[in-house]
């Protein structure tokens, strides 16, 4: 009844699952499907991580290209994508390893997405990250103008 419960009632099979491992019960569990949401979770940490980067890096950039655009609002999400990042690593400091990937990653999608705000070429901004995860992670850092 697991697998069937795993298919039509997620909520249903976690609460149950987790009664099984709780009471001992493995040999009763579902241990396919509960290795495979373990790594799920993993990687919806690791989306997560790079989500928060694409935003701040997004902002840095607008920031940095976009001087006189500058508004009080860039300055928040920056601040608090930078605060929610250090909560995420200290709660996942595992990631830290893969700080570096997901720069990379997040990066490509911030510079997509500052060309289709701002108007300008995606040739406009530099073809790799300019700043490294201290500058980037440095609530005092604030990229010059361009």
């Amino acid at each position: 009844m697991s697998g069937n419960l795993y298919e039509t009632d997620f909520y249903a099979w976690a609460n149950e699952q987790a009664a099984l491992l709780r009471a001992g019960k493995l040999s009763a569990a579902d241990i396919e499907n509960i290795a495979e949401e373990i790594e799920s979770m993993g990687r919806t940490e690791k989306r997560e991580l790079a989500n928060r980067l694409t935003v701040l890096l997004l902002h840095l950039l607008k920031w940095q290209f976009q001087p006189l655009r500058r508004a009080n609002s860039w300055r928040t999400t920056i601040r608090v994508q930078r605060r929610d990042l250090v909560v995420h690593l200290k709660d996942n400091p595992s990631l830290k390893a893969k700080v570096g990937e997901a720069i990379e990653q997040a990066y490509g999608t911030a510079v997509i997405q500052a060309a289709d705000e701002t108007g300008m070429p995606e040739t406009t901004f530099p073809a790799e990250c300019p700043w490294s995860f201290g500058q980037i992670m440095d609530m005092e850092f604030w990229p010059d103008e361009h």
